[in-house]
């Protein structure tokens, strides 16, 4: 590499062959999924309706490495590896020492990092012979990732997508279609879970733990079809560590070692793949700060308990110990709709809860500030969601110009922001409101609605 390259550049011979599996390496076991109805610890037999045999192994697995499917493997290449970025003209407009690299993940067919898991899934899916796969989306990425996979191998699919997102982000829609999909506005007439929320709120605009509700219904009650997450399960925690493994050897060709990494929070699929191949150099000492930033409207990781929840609105998922603003917590319509969850990944939680992992919540406006920033010195649009974690660059950033540390900081740029130029409209416009959640209200209320056990 020369010292002045923007990319760093990884050839496809040298792309990681296996996933990095991080319940090996936790400070403590997770705790495991529990039966709604018992309260016992869930086992294969009751994920067998809705998953293949060989996601629900990857769910518990505790081998660090797990080989990645040649079939995988081949798609993969279609976009990866990805690029690692120096984001040189954001370091001279913040008159940072800091050197900011950024692991540019929109480069997919689907604009994100979502399709590295839905290939994944997709793949094991077709090999146990699965006709139709059903799924939720917020902002839309991952239902577009998941149509473009489902194309890939032959595969029906189905998307359940968050009302307010249905209407803000038309073109997802036009995407999924493209490749296939069938999508649904968010919470439908089509399921018996989508039937009982209009029926006590129809002006909802949705939320994912609705959608959910509605994709886990929908494989329950079809043989043919089983269900897809696009984040929080430790299996799709696992595929997306080919980003981190990537970043990895790309930062080692730059001659580079991270002291601050940064990815957004929805469910923890993108922050997950990025970070976690990097946490055992910080368990056993070194000095690395790993920050997971969030919504303030919708503060999981900074507000929420840290306790059992079920993953969906109607309590049909396996009760998961995470961080919770409570299951039937709406969040409000903000525009970066794959941050509207009110849980989140169980490995990430875990990290949290033993302070590995720092937390931090924006609120719109500062976070479009520093999107356009972005945009107007390293002229890609980063999608709203992308955003949060470029607002805490910048933070740090400009922290590292008002200390004289040339720190490297490094972030996961998820998704670019084509199909959200609507959010970035009302954000030039002044129309973009800062929405903050009322922990004492909201958020309380929502707690209430905990499951009781385990006691």
């Amino acid at each position: 590499m020369q010292m002045d390259d923007y990319k760093i550049n990884l050839p496809e011979a040298e792309m990681p062959q296996e996933w990095y599996n991080i319940q090996p390496d936790l400070p403590r076991p997770l705790p495991p999924y529990l039966h709604p109805a018992t309260g016992q610890p869930v086992g294969p037999q009751d994920l067998a309706p809705i998953f293949p045999m060989e996601l629900i192994q990857q769910e518990v697995s505790q081998e660090r490495y797990i080989p990645i499917p040649d079939e995988v493997q081949r798609l993969y290449r279609l976009w990866r590896p990805t690029p690692l970025r120096r984001a040189r003209r954001l370091e001279t407009a913040l008159k940072t020492p800091a050197r900011i690299y950024y692991k540019d993940e929109s480069v997919s067919p689907a604009g994100s990092h979502k399709p590295n898991t839905a290939v994944a899934q997709a793949y094991y899916n077709k090999v146990a012979g699965i006709k139709r796969l059903a799924t939720e989306t917020g902002a839309g990425q991952w239902g577009s990732a998941l149509a473009l996979a489902c194309n890939f191998f032959g595969l029906e699919c189905t998307v359940y997508m968050v009302k307010v997102s249905y209407h803000q982000k038309p073109y997802r829609r036009s995407l999924m279609h493209i490749w296939g999909a069938d999508v649904y506005p968010s919470p439908t007439d089509r399921t018996q879970a989508g039937r009982a929320i209009l029926a006590k709120m129809p002006d909802t605009p949705g939320s994912l733990g609705m959608a959910i509700s509605e994709a886990v219904e929908d494989a329950a009650t079809h043989p043919d079809t089983n269900y897809s997450l696009g984040s929080v399960l430790n299996h799709v925690m696992l595929h997306q560590t080919i980003v981190g493994l990537e970043t990895q050897k790309q930062l080692k060709l730059a001659g580079e070692k991270p002291d601050v990494l940064i990815g957004c929070v929805g469910g923890g699929s993108n922050f997950a793949g990025f970070c976690f191949p990097f946490v055992p150099e910080k368990l056993k000492g070194r000095e690395l700060k790993i920050i997971a930033v969030e919504p303030a409207a919708c503060p999981t990781l900074t507000k929420g308990a840290y306790t059992y929840d079920f993953g969906d609105t109607a309590g049909l998922t396996p009760l998961i110990m995470m961080h919770t603003l409570g299951h039937s917590f709406v969040p409000p319509g903000i525009h970066a709709g794959g941050l509207r969850y009110h849980g989140d990944a169980p490995l990430l939680c875990l990290l949290v809860h033993e302070k590995v992992i720092e937390a931090r919540a924006y609120a719109q406006n500062p976070v479009f500030e520093a999107a356009r920033l972005f945009a107007q010195n390293e002229g890609i649009v980063p999608a709203p969601e992308t955003a949060h974690a470029l607002k805490a660059a910048v933070d740090e950033a400009v922290r590292c110009r008002e200390t004289g540390e040339a720190k490297v900081i490094v972030l996961n740029f998820s998704g670019h922001g084509h199909f959200d130029l609507a959010a970035y409209d009302a954000f030039l416009e002044g129309k973009l409101q800062d929405i903050e959640t009322d922990p004492e209200e909201m958020i309380k209320k929502a707690l209430e609605d905990l499951p009781r056990f385990p006691k």
